[in-house]
């Protein structure tokens, strides 16, 4: 590959319905923060988000160069994607990364939400990709005295007929009773498969990598502050009644969703200069892999035909690529 040199990207926060962020500007170093409704950091993503109401702000949630504010990372990979990403990537996928990662801090709970899967998203937004994600938690905070905590999966014996009948009663209560609840800490990893309805409670801090796609589809009419969520925001286009297709309504015992989605580190190497374990791979799910590393003294990370993308969360060094060092 010709791009032999890391690409230092900006951390660009989108716009969200719920607030959060706080936790991401004390992580960052900000003076006096505070929760807003950029409660995410997008990273090295060439996905812009669908806000209704906020078409007027041109590519927002994509990555810029550090050392170069007019240009996107999607500028670089069209203009030279075999360099970028890899011949091999680009034969089977285009210029397209195929993944998304995001750091979230959410100071409220999220809207019950559901994503397309991929047969759901070619036949429905003729898109390649759907939105499978996976969470790992960095951390968290207690607000009002509640721990964090997810909402993920419907229990047996829901169904779509009642499932639209809480929906149109606005019974916030009423569907998060339909869903499994768990505290979570940090470490704990999680996949959301497209179709599994789904929330992030108040006070997580979390990364989350993700098919790359910004279709989200919400049951509640209204944020957490009661104000309204426009409608396209809740169906995407689709329609209030064409969106509950996008729902999997099979039901799954707590027992199950823990057994099948909430994933174990698995080691990948581990010496004495370095370790490193995947928090979801490749035989978990087809659409992204992610891994944490620590590195007390070295380590080798290019893989030829490889793209990859790094992001530091402590301490600190220097990577040293073609013989030029980069802090």
């Amino acid at each position: 590959m010709k791009n032999l040199k890391p690409l230092l990207l900006n951390n660009p926060r989108a716009w969200r319905t719920y607030q959060g962020g706080k936790l991401l500007e004390q992580f960052h170093g900000i003076d006096f923060p505070s929760d807003t409704h950029f409660p995410e950091e997008w990273i090295a993503s060439t996905t812009s988000a669908r806000n209704a109401g906020r078409e007027h702000v041109k590519n927002e949630g994509l990555s810029y160069l550090k050392e170069d504010a007019q240009k996107t990372l999607l500028d670089c990979i069209e203009s030279s994607p075999d360099d970028m990403l890899g011949k091999k990537h680009v034969l089977a996928n285009g210029v397209q990364m195929g993944v998304l990662v995001k750091l979230i801090d959410s100071s409220e709970r999220l809207s019950i939400q559901v994503h397309p899967d991929k047969a759901m998203a070619k036949a429905y937004f003729n898109s390649n990709y759907g939105k499978t994600e996976c969470w790992h938690i960095l951390g968290g905070r207690e607000i009002a005295g509640e721990k964090p905590c997810i909402y993920f999966g419907f229990k047996p014996g829901i169904t779509r007929a009642y499932w639209i009948e809480l929906f149109e009663k606005q019974d916030i209560d009423g569907m998060l009773s339909c869903l499994h609840k768990f505290p979570v800490e940090k470490g704990d990893t999680f996949l959301i498969e497209g179709g599994l309805p789904h929330a992030i409670g108040a006070g997580c801090f979390l990364v989350e990598i993700q098919e790359p796609t910004d279709y989200t589809i919400r049951v509640e009419r209204t944020d957490a502050e009661g104000n309204p969520i426009a409608e396209t925001m809740c169906h995407q286009g689709l329609g209030f009644e064409k969106m509950f297709d996008c729902f999997d309504y099979q039901g799954y015992t707590e027992e199950e969703i823990i057994n099948r989605w909430k994933l174990s580190k698995t080691e990948i190497a581990k010496t004495i200069e370095y370790e490193r374990e995947w928090l979801v791979s490749y035989s978990q799910t087809p659409y992204f892999a992610m891994e944490q590393i620590i590195c007390r003294k070295k380590i080798r990370l290019l893989e030829k035909e490889v793209f990859s993308v790094l992001y530091t969360l402590e301490g600190r060094g220097k990577m040293i690529c073609n013989g030029e060092a980069f802090p």
